[in-house]
């Protein structure tokens, strides 16, 4: 996707100590360019597929990704390399367009974000896997994989041009320990994991937990100028108020110049309303009645992935929003917040205003996550097509999917997978094991970004705006209305 990341999810670098991220944790992502590419060890006499992604990310799954594609089928003089694009998956899109728009056979493979993926598409840059993988593994991904998330990684053939690697839903998290000091138990926790709760009642739990804990504030998320506000915290929020973009979800991937721009709306206003209350410090004229003022971390404004986590980690916010990675950091770390370690973060759908199918545009109301998530590219210019191709192939067994659960964090892309024996256990997978009732629910009701060609400049206009909105540098309904103003210029002027 578009800017400082997020995929869904800023990858934390393990080589760096747990203790080094909390002092450090900053913007999301890590501004490193091109930086050549090194390889998995394997025989050098054989064919090498190197797969481009980001530079962080390269760190977290090397260990683990090569032996995992040689056990699903990748066979064995195959060398896995690893080409290092920015970490910052809009930089990396543009790294891509220029390396393809140059013809250049590497790297072969191309982790590709689902927020992005169609306007390499449209530029007819990527190779039409349909015609490249066996007709055995088109047909699993087209009957057994999330389809809303396989879309965004086809084109308007019909015709996949990658496959679907793994999608990522956000969750509400929270520290157990801080609950329970409120009187909660796990009997509540479980309801809790799969029954949405609404702003109101959310709310006034989070405030009651906050006062009965050491924390300072209730909750962190995400609300800096950058994509992931757009397409993500602030989108979850505009939908769960029953508000859109461009008039529901049918509207997401165009036609540009030709979908009503449905931004000041009362919906929409209200919605900004409920996150300025949350993050002023007093009451006012702005803030809204039905919500408890100053819950959230002030910092939120400035804030991405790693740097909301933060707070969560060191005990400071009883609650945060984020992707499943911040699972296996918070509960796989020696931080003095989560002394149980495994089992002291429960999680919850994103909360909601108005019920699913309620909403004043279509197809929105109800809990919504948004989806992130990668796709695995062919580089049509690669001269070791059949090479990626096995590798593309092995990403599509299950047992690769499990690996990566557990290395990584990856959510499998096929929603059985979710109620499987095997993706629910905790020994199996790691910690994201234990949040897959939470994931399941919100996997359902994933809301996708407008993905379109126009998207990377709408995006940073709307965190623009909701940011100045929720700073109190600009009233709701004057951030709504310069904001409808600014995204119909730009649909007009495509």
């Amino acid at each position: 996707m578009d800017g400082d990341k997020p995929s869904g999810r800023d990858s934390v670098d393990r080589n760096v100590s747990r203790r080094t991220f909390v002092k450090a944790a900053g913007g999301a992502g890590v501004a490193m360019g091109l930086a050549g590419c090194y390889g998995d060890g394997g025989d050098s006499d054989g064919t090498t597929v190197s797969i481009g992604m980001g530079t962080t990310s390269i760190e977290n799954v090397k260990e683990a990704m090569p032996d995992l594609l040689h056990e699903n089928g990748v066979d064995d003089d195959i060398t896995i390399d690893w080409s290092e694009q920015n970490e910052a998956s809009g930089e990396q899109r543009d790294q891509y367009i220029q390396l393809l728009q140059a013809e250049e056979g590497s790297p072969d493979l191309m982790m590709v974000d689902n927020g992005w993926a169609n306007i390499l598409i449209n530029r007819g840059m990527l190779a039409n896997v349909t015609e490249t993988l066996s007709d055995d593994v088109v047909e699993t991904i087209e009957s057994e994989y999330f389809g809303p998330f396989s879309d965004t990684v086809r084109g308007q053939d019909g015709d996949l041009y990658g496959v679907p690697v793994f999608p990522d839903f956000a969750t509400m998290m929270y520290n157990k320990e801080y609950a329970r000091e409120a009187g909660y138990t796990d009997e509540d926790f479980e309801t809790w994991s799969t029954e949405p709760m609404t702003w109101s009642e959310w709310a006034d739990l989070v405030q009651e937990i906050t006062e009965a804990s050491d924390a300072e504030y209730g909750f962190t998320t995400q609300w800096d100028i950058y994509v992931g506000t757009s397409c993500c915290t602030w989108n979850e929020v505009m939908t769960s108020f029953g508000g859109a973009y461009f008039g529901g979800r049918d509207n997401l991937f165009g036609p540009v110049g030709d979908r009503p721009v449905t931004i000041d709306e009362p919906e929409f206003i209200e919605g900004l309303r409920m996150m300025y209350t949350f993050a002023t410090d007093e009451e006012d004229e702005l803030t809204h009645d039905d919500y408890p003022v100053g819950l959230a971390d002030p910092d939120i404004i400035q804030y991405t992935e790693n740097s909301a986590l933060s707070p969560f980690l060191q005990g400071e916010a009883a609650f945060h929003r984020n992707w499943p990675y911040a699972f296996i950091e918070a509960e796989g770390g020696d931080y003095e917040a989560f002394p149980e370690g495994e089992g002291s973060i429960g999680s919850m759908p994103i909360p909601y205003a108005v019920e699913q199918g309620e909403g004043n545009q279509p197809g929105t109301g109800g809990s919504n996550s948004a989806q992130g998530g990668w796709h695995i590219a062919l580089n049509p210019y690669t001269d070791n097509t059949d090479a990626a191709v096995q590798v593309m192939e092995a990403m599509t067994q299950e047992d690769f999917m499990l690996g990566m659960m557990e290395a990584q964090g990856w959510l499998p892309p096929k929603p059985s997978m979710f109620e499987s024996e095997a993706a629910t256990d905790p020994e199996q997978v790691g910690v994201v094991g234990n949040h897959m009732d939470t994931l399941r629910v919100v996997g359902q009701n994933a809301m996708p970004r407008p993905s379109t060609s126009v998207w990377s400049t709408q995006s940073t206009t709307i965190a623009e705006q909701v940011n100045r909105a929720v700073a109190g540098e600009k009233t709701p309904e004057a951030a709504a209305a310069d904001l409808q103003s600014a995204i119909e210029d730009i649909e007009d002027s495509a």
